[in-house]
């Protein structure tokens, strides 16, 4: 029977604040990110929910690093198959970049889709997630994702973290992107849902402990160096689970595989640097596709906040400073980003209706935030955007047209038409590319084994989540990391508890 936990109470303690991590930045611009930053670091959850330092053990079975969706995934399946676990976070506060994340969650075949009479094929997820990654994603590890897609729903559902709102993301033709019920941004509810799990659970959970080193014999890992509570500490396990995340917060490292990204915000949360990948490089581990970071399109550049892909999967629609639509909205994220940087000047209006705000929450939180322009009429929106009335409104008249008809004979845009932009008030909000995810990591084989630059497994070492690489290949698809975290969370979790017996 479903547990039915009260996820309320973690709903208020996640309040999670994007940083921008470019340079730059005018005086202004700088003050906003600093006040980001110190925002995000003190909001989430309150220190006292977490485990007393004093607590930690010599050894444990498994010691998961990372406290994102990928560390509480692989923590709680590590626990449910006999382990004893737990979970070490740098930060003072849990989540990480999930935390952050607001689309939503692919899967195909999902019970959800069937019972809203979607029809979809795990083999399609497969060829649009390749296509979309221009066919250099690792085959095995894709083929793993999809297959498992559904069953991640399921295991979620049955912890009370029931995602059944479904909608769509650049890239994908079939509704697939699996949200909260009431179209909220998935991350809070998908950490706090977890975190539930992890207290339920009495696995330990440790902020503010920063793993230092791995420590190994004969060529197996065999634990951590820590330091916690102004102490280092070794720490013994039997497995050890790597859930650090990427480094997209990491503009020197960037900036190394990458360096045409040197000015851009970034909207990772300040704990994304790659440490994960350093502690197992100095183990041997080979990594893939380090310069492969993605830039997402709508981002609002004074706080680097993201405005999430489902806004334009529920129908909205970008225009130029001239009030014109110049892209198929829901194209990859790459082509969306070259697209506006390909602008002059450089930046582009997401515009949608009040009926749209409705049907995705996370709007809310940019309204809050002052991101969002709001007007009665299309005219006077244009008039706050220092847009022509005139061409705006065509615009809006012609994608409606376009809507009805089902057909988008400028762009070329098949998917997020299902409702015109017609119910007063109208918004914008102002968006330019954002550095988002880095695609490269450490490379895994499908039993989430992080393998050393002769392709063997290191013994006892396991990866899960944007600290790995090769399942997105040049190009994430939106919903398909927070895919990816449980996916392969769950999978380091059963294969480091197995290892550990």
């Amino acid at each position: 029977m479903k547990k039915k936990l009260v996820l309320g109470f973690f709903l208020s303690l996640f309040a999670m604040v994007l940083v921008a991590c470019g340079g730059s930045k005018t005086a202004k611009e700088t003050e906003t990110t600093t006040e980001a930053k110190k925002e995000e670091v003190v909001s989430g959850a309150s220190e006292k929910s977490y485990t007393d330092p004093k607590e930690l053990k010599d050894s444990y079975d498994v010691v998961v690093i990372g406290s994102g969706g990928a560390g509480m995934a692989a923590a709680i399946s590590a626990k449910d198959a006999g382990a004893d676990v737990a979970i070490l976070e740098k930060m003072p506060v849990i989540g990480g970049n999930t935390s952050k994340s607001s689309a939503g969650m692919n899967a195909s075949e999902t019970k959800f889709q069937k019972a809203q009479g979607i029809e979809d094929k795990n083999d399609l997820f497969y060829e649009e997630t390749l296509k979309g990654g221009k066919g250099t994603n690792d085959p095995e590890l894709l083929r793993y994702f999809v297959d498992n897609s559904a069953s991640a729903i399921d295991w979620l559902d049955s912890m009370g973290i029931t995602l059944d709102n479904i909608t769509t993301t650049g890239g994908m033709s079939v509704t697939r992107t699996h949200r909260p019920t009431d179209g909220s941004a998935v991350g809070r509810y998908l950490v706090d849902g977890l975190y539930a799990n992890v207290t339920e659970r009495k696995i330990p959970t440790f902020v503010n402990a920063d793993v230092t080193e791995l420590t190994d014999k004969d060529g197996s890992v065999t634990g951590v160096k820590v330091k916690i509570a102004g102490k280092e500490k070794t720490v013994s396990a039997k497995s050890v689970v790597l859930a650090t995340g990427g480094f997209g917060a990491n503009m020197d490292m960037v900036t190394k595989f990458k360096p045409e990204l040197k000015g851009y915000v970034s909207t990772n949360q300040e704990g994304s640097t790659g440490d994960g990948i350093a502690l197992a490089e100095s183990e041997g581990a080979a990594t893939v596709d380090l310069d492969q970071i993605q830039i997402h399109p709508s981002v609002e550049q004074k706080t680097a906040y993201l405005i999430t892909e489902a806004v334009r999967g529920e129908g909205a629609i970008l225009v130029n400073s001239k009030g014109e639509r110049f892209v198929n909205e829901l194209e990859t994220r790459d082509n969306v980003s070259a697209a506006i940087n390909g602008l002059d000047p450089n930046y582009a209006y997401v515009v949608f209706d009040n009926a749209l705000r409705g049907r995705v929450k996370a709007i809310n939180q940019y309204v809050e935030k002052g991101l969002v322009v709001e007007a009665k009429t299309i005219e006077d929106l244009a008039k706050a955007i220092d847009i022509d009335g005139a061409t705006l409104k065509t615009t809006l008249d012609t994608w409606n047209k376009a809507v009805a008809d089902k057909s988008d004979t400028a762009f070329g845009r098949k998917t997020g038409m299902d409702n015109a932009l017609s119910e007063a008030p109208y918004y914008a909000i102002k968006v330019s590319p954002g550095i988002h995810h880095t695609m490269g990591g450490l490379k895994i084989n499908t039993n989430t084994e992080v393998l050393n630059k002769e392709g063997k497994a290191i013994p006892g070492l396991y990866a899960a989540g944007e600290v790995t690489g090769g399942i997105h290949g040049q190009n994430r698809i939106g919903g398909n990391a927070v895919a990816d975290i449980i996916i392969f969370g769950r999978q380091a979790g059963n294969q480091s508890a197995a290892h550990a017996k």
